[in-house]
């Protein structure tokens, strides 16, 4: 990986066996672990910088899903968030993970969720940041994006441009803007047009998978044992602050985190705020 700036993301590669892929990770510092699950198109890059404030003090894991990071891209896969999740339980039980907090973020909400509610016994925290649960086919805003995505020219541009990675990652940030440095680390994943499916996946999903996400919102219940921190960043122009609404409305015992300035990648854009965060929350 020519293009991997290891002075940033200085970790050991790690791999784990997922039939005949392998899913990249890193397992960092010692303690009471803590998984990181990354959202679209990102990979555990973004968390790059909590990890290293964090594992000092705690055992920090971050994947990579299969085709983002580090981890295969085979072209003829289900990328489905639905089977994210079976490859999250897999590794969490082969790794036998126990006290775990999950850290989750975007479409890493949904996929740590339904894995919680699998593998109950196994989760003693959720962190979730800028994500969702439940339906939002009958959000005005999600109704207006829905069509501009079923336009044809959506799927042709993250397949052949790299849209994803290149136009939409950008422009979802606040205040702190991604630096072309950075920017570099989040479409070199995707270099080749066949290495693309994964962020197409996700796109699909959002249009076909809104029963799914009600499934989850409609299961809450078995999670409320669970102490929960919603970390937000305000300025998130993707997944607005009416989600963060939905968890506290689902959730009351949460607890949240605002982080006024910061857009939809607040790991990215605001770091220590967000490790500080998690840090209180697990300490207390």
């Amino acid at each position: 990986m020519h293009w991997l700036d290891t002075t940033e993301y200085p970790f050991a590669a790690r791999y784990f066996k997922l039939n005949a892929h392998h899913l990249h990770y890193v397992d960092e510092g010692q303690g009471e672990p803590i998984l990181f699950v990354h959202g679209t198109p990102s990979w555990s890059y973004d968390f790059r910088n909590v990890i290293k404030e964090l594992r000092t003090e705690f055992r920090c894991m971050a994947i990579d899903h299969l085709g983002f990071g580090l981890s295969d891209k085979p072209e003829a896969y289900d990328y489905s968030p639905q089977q994210h999740s079976l490859n999250l339980e897999q590794f969490v039980v082969h790794h036998n993970l126990t006290k775990l907090t999950l850290v989750l973020h975007d479409f890493g909400g949904p996929i740590g969720l339904q894995m919680a509610l699998r593998q109950s016994a196994r989760i003693k925290r959720i962190i979730i940041l800028n994500s969702w649960i439940g339906s939002s086919a009958a959000d005005p805003d999600f109704i207006k994006l829905s069509k501009i995505l079923r336009n044809p020219i959506i799927p042709w541009l993250y397949r052949n441009f790299n849209f994803s990675a290149r136009v939409v990652m950008p422009q979802s940030f606040g205040a702190v803007k991604l630096s072309s440095k950075h920017r570099k680390q989040f479409t070199q994943p995707f270099l080749k047009r066949n290495e693309r499916g994964g962020p197409l996946a996700f796109l699909h999903s959002l249009l076909h998978d809104q029963p799914w996400f009600e499934e989850l919102w409609q299961q809450r219940e078995a999670l409320q044992s669970k102490p929960l921190l919603l970390i937000w960043g305000m300025r998130d122009p993707v997944v607005k602050v009416t989600n963060l609404k939905k968890f506290v409305s689902g959730f009351p015992h949460a607890e949240v985190v605002a982080i006024e300035t910061a857009g939809h990648f607040p790991q990215e854009e605001q770091p220590h705020a967000v490790a500080t965060a998690i840090r209180n929350f697990m300490t207390r």
